[in-house]
């Protein structure tokens, strides 16, 4: 579907769907063609990015390499460069976040629904996941037979920080807000001096903010459990997954929220905090950032 832009009283509003998710562009008053244009090149930006590294698409370098059955695989710069930061997160995390994790979707769905996986069907998907199984040596990478990898836990943070890099160099001057299913950032302040308005949504009233950050240049992620999430027993297990465990982080916050100069940025330290579980508020204090807590 074709990007939709509207005009408001003192900026334009794009919408369109990538990733499966509701995105939005939000520009301040300049001429039609141009909004249009800027539109239009954040949307096939956020497409390409999609293209290029979603698992569910069968003829990208993620699928070649999940489909590699053991043999060595030779990466482009993009790709080795993202390896190469997840590789770091894992470092980071002692092992907790991990792109071969991916394939823990065979016994987890977080519909909202009641079924949780056995410890037994757990720990046969384990055999397949962890980074130190894996080859790389930039930039050619071997997996295991039957290994995965999945760029989810960092692919729309970085299609935002690709989007807002392109709208500098085809809009330069140009304030643009880029919103890829809540995943916000902006680079450029508005002439006018006011800053753009993005609420951070409750994590038990979903669609309502429970606050409202004024942003005039910087980023924002959030991690949580309000959309996805499987609840049992009266217990709420969150989408987010231990890779060294198979099973959701204890204690952790239902929601965090970074602010961080590029969207890269703020959405590895909420990751990252809500891997720390009960340790999320000391983490990020003492990584100094910006951070609102639910």
């Amino acid at each position: 579907m074709a990007p939709e832009l509207a005009c408001n009283a003192d900026h334009w509003a794009g919408r369109f769907r990538a990733m499966a998710c509701p995105c939005e562009l939000l520009i301040e008053r300049i001429d039609e063609p141009t909004a249009r244009a800027v539109l239009n090149a954040v949307a096939t930006c956020a497409w390409a990015v999609e293209e290029r590294f979603s698992r569910y698409r069968s003829n990208n370098i993620v699928h070649r390499i999940n489909t590699s059955d053991g043999s060595p695989i030779t990466v482009d710069e993009e790709t080795a460069n993202l390896l190469d930061f997840a590789e770091q997160l894992t470092v980071l995390s002692d092992g907790a976040f991990d792109i071969t994790s991916g394939v823990l979707r065979t016994v987890w769905t977080f519909d909202g629904g009641d079924r949780v996986p056995s410890q037994e069907q757990i720990q046969k998907v384990r055999e397949l996941i962890g980074w130190h199984k894996v080859e790389w040596r930039r930039p050619v990478l071997r997996m295991r037979p039957h290994m995965q990898i999945d760029f989810g836990g960092i692919g729309k943070e970085y299609a935002v920080d690709c989007a807002v890099s392109l709208v500098e160099r085809i809009a330069p001057g140009v304030s643009c807000l880029v919103n890829l299913g809540g995943d916000v950032a902006v680079r450029t302040p508005r002439r006018d001096g006011q800053p753009w308005r993005v609420g951070i949504e409750s994590h038990n009233d979903v669609g309502s903010p429970t606050t409202t950050v004024a942003l005039h240049a910087g980023a924002l992620a959030t991690s949580g459990d309000s959309r996805r999430f499987v609840m049992k027993d009266g217990i709420r297990h969150s989408h987010i997954l231990d890779a060294r465990t198979g099973w959701p982080v204890q204690g952790a916050p239902h929601s965090v929220t970074v602010l961080a100069q590029t969207c890269t940025q703020a959405g590895s330290l909420s990751t990252l905090a809500m891997l720390r579980g009960q340790g999320a508020r000391s983490f990020l204090e003492a990584q100094r950032a910006r951070f609102w807590i639910q």
